[in-house]
Formats: structure tokens, C-alpha cells, sequence
């Protein structure tokens, strides 16, 4: 029997597949289709999961394969009449020292994510399309087309917004439509135009086409806002017409169509994130506008939040009711960003600081303890940020699977000491879960073993 079973080999599925593969978790992930995803559809990679992907070791990778968002040049009737920056900008420091969103075509991340977990061990098994699954008290059996069957102690449901998975298990999705309008989305290659800006045509109707240059490719996604009552047309043809008539190119001078899809933004959030020994994670547990780029980088986030927590129940002790605590924290939050993703769609909120995921955190959670009298700088449940101690910088010190603790030391296996904190986090102990955000916090160590006893170091 697995340990965990992964279905999907998407950004959220790969992204789990690597944490698990470094705890040393039995885990498979398996994918429907025959590849990975072709498409560049969730390019944008926010700060909070470019410090993720650090800890995961594929952000130099990702940064090569990558770049800056580019500057939008506004278009009308062929003439160039503006540029405006894509976001507002956050200015880094020691504590946060990424601060933009990176641009990487979404089929290079999961080709960067599966290199890694093969690196550590693991594998995608393709073709492999799940039909049903029957869980009891010591494991899920999962049943495929092809007649065989994985019988693992967790199933973690990674299989987008259709998921069968979810819907094996009985949970709904409570959601809104966010725009009537249909979207055509294309990766293409195109001549007469820079790649040095997003090209934007907005058409009079709120309608509108723009071309942005993938970094590392020759080509542009295409994305498209369609009058309501048309019918997309994801098809060579269909773009290069979308591209007469609305930019002063010819429709030849779109080449090459490598991808193409149409959707109808909508949110959604599934009722509940676990169903025994049945976990969702993006987009099978929440679905998003494309705006902000909130989707991938959330799916990530609970792949990281989840990874830590099957480890510890698996490899370290932990009692299996940690992974209550997922839903506890991810529902919580992923319904926050679907209204963030929401408001940025409809032009009420900008981007900027409130969509690089900085300021996201657990301070409800239960697994956070905040036990100093006059508790100052960070809190626990918070981001813990970087900066230096005793010449370590912090996220060298948090890169891997362990825990760390600042201020005092500690003999419990899985965890790392560091003999203070920056002062930017405020006077106290700090210990810092492995996804990077405070657990404990205090003035004294009382309290900091029977915590460690909860999360299964003890």
C-alpha cells in the first residue's frame, strides 16, 4: 500500500509530489492525460510562491526559465497611446526579498516541478484516469479505466475544477458566475509586435484582446474578452480572427497556434477540504478568475501546507488529526483570495501588495500559539520573514523539511536552532513550521514541548 496517492500532475500535484518525495513519503502521483499540461494558462508566480518554490529547490531554475511581468502598452486603431505598469510595486527588503511576480509559462513550471521530483525519486504514472474510489478506516482503494487499482493511505484530489475525485466523495462546490462574457485563451506565435510589452487592444464594448510575451519561448499568450452570446472559436482560425479584428495586424501574422482554450470566469470553493482519508487541493478545492494571478499560486500553497502535515503523520508520529487542521487553515484562506481574484477581475482592487501572498497567514489556526504577554513584530500563525542571525541567512536556515527554532535550542529530532531572532520579528522564541510560518511564539520555553508533542517531534 502507498503512503499517499496524488491525482493530478498539475502545479498543486507536482508541487506535493516534491515536498513528500524529500520527507521520504511513499507517495505517486497520476495523471489522466498522456504529458503534462502544454499550456502557459497560470503564468504568473507570485513572491510568496517564488519563497516556496526556494524551499523546494526549483526557483533557480524557474528565474532562468522566466522574467519580469513586462509594462502594458495600450493600442488604438494602430497606434500606440500609453504604457501602464501591470502592478503596483512592493518594495523588498531584508524580510522580504521578493517582492514581483515572476512570468513563467505554466507548462515550464510543471516541467521544472517534475524534473525535481524525479531528481528526488519520484514519478508521474500518465494515462492514468481515475473512475472511482472506496475508502475505509486504514485506506482509500482508487480504481482506474485501464481496470487496475492503487490501494494508498491518503488520496489527495489534484485533478482541477472537474475533479472526480471530489465528486467520488460527495463534496459540492458553492460558487458565482464572475463575468457573462466568454474568454479565449492561446499560446501563439506572432509577427510585428515587441516582446518587450503586453500588448493591450481594448475594443469600446469592454471587450478587449491582449498579447503577452512568454519569457524563454518565441511566443505570446493570447487572451481574449468576447462579446456575451459568442461562441469562442479555440482554433487557429478562430484566433487569427480574434486578432484582425482587434489589433492592426493581418490574421496571417499570427504563425503558429500551440495551445488554445475558452472558459467563463466563475469562483468556486468546495464545501469541505477532507473527507476521511480524501484531501482537495487546487483547483479541485477552489476555482478562480485568471485575474492576479491568484489561482496556481494558492494551489501551491496548499500543496505546502499539506505536505508537512502527511509527513509528520507519516514518517514522524503525528496524530492523524493534524490534517484536520488543512481544511482549518486553507478553506479559510482560499475563500479570502477567490474574492481578491474577484475584485481584481472586476477593477476594484489593484495589483500589487495585496496579490504577492506576502500577508497571508494563519493567526485563527489552532496550531498557532501565541503565548508571550506583550507579543510585538511577528505573530504566530504570521509569514515569518527573512533576515540574518549570527551571519545565517533565515531562509538558508528554513530551506528543507524541518522545523526552526530562534532563540533557544532544543533536542527534538526535525528541528534546527538558531540562537536569537532578527529583531524584526519582536522580542520572544520563535519556532517556525516547515512551510515557513510561525507556529509558536513565547517569552520563555514553557509551553514549546508539549507543542512539539502536537505536531508529532516529541
Amino acid at each position: 500500500m502507498r503512503d499517499v496517492l496524488i491525482v493530478g500532475a498539475g502545479p498543486t500535484g507536482l508541487a506535493l509530489g516534491v515536498d513528500l518525495a524529500r520527507r521520504g513519503v511513499d507517495a505517486l502521483v497520476v495523471e489522466r492525460a498522456a504529458e503534462l499540461f502544454p499550456g502557459s494558462r497560470g503564468k504568473g508566480i507570485q513572491p510568496r510562491t517564488q519563497e516556496v518554490f526556494d524551499d523546494l529547490g526549483v526557483l533557480d531554475a524557474l528565474r532562468a526559465a522566466g522574467g519580469p511581468y513586462p509594462v502594458r502598452m495600450v493600442w488604438k486603431d494602430g497606434e500606440r497611446v500609453g504604457e501602464q505598469p501591470m502592478f503596483d510595486p512592493v518594495p523588498a527588503d531584508e524580510g522580504a526579498p521578493y517582492t514581483e511576480p515572476l512570468l513563467v509559462p505554466q507548462w515550464r513550471t510543471q516541467e521544472i516541478l517534475h524534473a525535481r521530483l524525479v531528481e528526488l525519486g519520484g514519478r508521474v504514472a500518465f494515462g492514468r484516469e481515475v473512475t472511482a474510489l472506496e475508502q475505509d478506516p486504514e485506506g482509500v482503494e482508487v480504481r482506474f479505466a485501464d481496470g487496475t487499482a492503487v490501494r494508498a493511505r491518503y488520496v489527495v484530489a489534484a485533478d482541477g475544477g472537474r475533479s472526480v475525485v471530489r465528486r467520488a466523495v460527495g463534496v459540492g462546490m458553492t460558487g458565482e458566475s464572475v463575468d457573462p462574457s466568454p474568454f479565449v485563451v492561446a499560446d501563439v506565435r506572432v509577427r510585428g509586435l515587441d516582446r518587450e510589452h503586453w500588448h493591450a487592444f481594448p475594443g469600446a464594448d469592454g471587450t478587449g484582446l491582449m498579447l503577452c510575451p512568454l519569457a524563454g519561448t518565441e511566443e505570446f499568450q493570447l487572451a481574449g474578452k468576447l462579446p456575451e452570446g459568442t461562441e469562442p472559436e479555440p482554433t487557429l482560425d478562430g484566433v487569427r480572427r480574434l486578432v484582425a479584428a482587434y489589433t492592426h495586424l493581418d490574421a496571417d501574422d499570427v504563425t503558429e497556434l500551440r495551445w488554445a482554450s475558452d472558459f467563463r470566469p466563475r469562483a468556486a470553493l468546495a464545501d469541505r477540504f477532507r473527507v476521511g482519508r480524501v484531501l482537495l487541493a487546487g483547483d479541485a478545492a477552489h476555482v478562480h478568475s485568471p485575474a492576479g494571478g491568484q489561482g496556481l499560486n494558492t494551489s501551491v500553497q496548499d500543496a505546502y501546507n499539506l505536505g508537512w502535515k502527511l509527513g509528520a503523520v507519516l514518517r514522524d508520529g503525528a496524530s492523524g488529526a493534524l490534517l484536520d487542521t488543512y481544511e482549518e487553515e486553507r478553506r479559510p484562506n482560499a475563500a479570502a483570495v477567490l474574492g481578491l481574484s474577484t475584485g481584481v477581475h472586476r477593477g476594484q482592487v489593484r495589483r500589487g501588495a495585496a496579490t504577492v501572498q506576502l500577508a497571508l497567514g494563519y493567526p485563527e489556526s489552532s496550531l498557532s500559539e501565541e503565548r508571550r504577554a506583550a507579543p510585538a513584530g511577528v505573530r504566530a500563525g504570521g509569514r515569518a520573514p527573512d533576515g540574518v542571525v549570527a551571519g545565517v541567512r533565515l531562509f538558508d536556515a528554513f530551506r528543507g523539511p524541518h522545523w526552526t527554532l530562534l532563540g533557544a535550542t532544543t533536542t527534538a529530532p526535525g528541528v534546527r536552532s538558531l540562537p536569537a531572532a532578527p529583531a524584526s520579528y519582536g522580542p520572544g522564541l520563535f519556532l517556525i513550521r516547515p512551510d515557513g510560518y510561525v507556529g509558536w511564539a513565547g517569552d520563555t520555553e514553557t509551553g514549546l514541548d508539549a507543542y512539539l508533542t502536537r505536531v508529532g517531534l516529541r
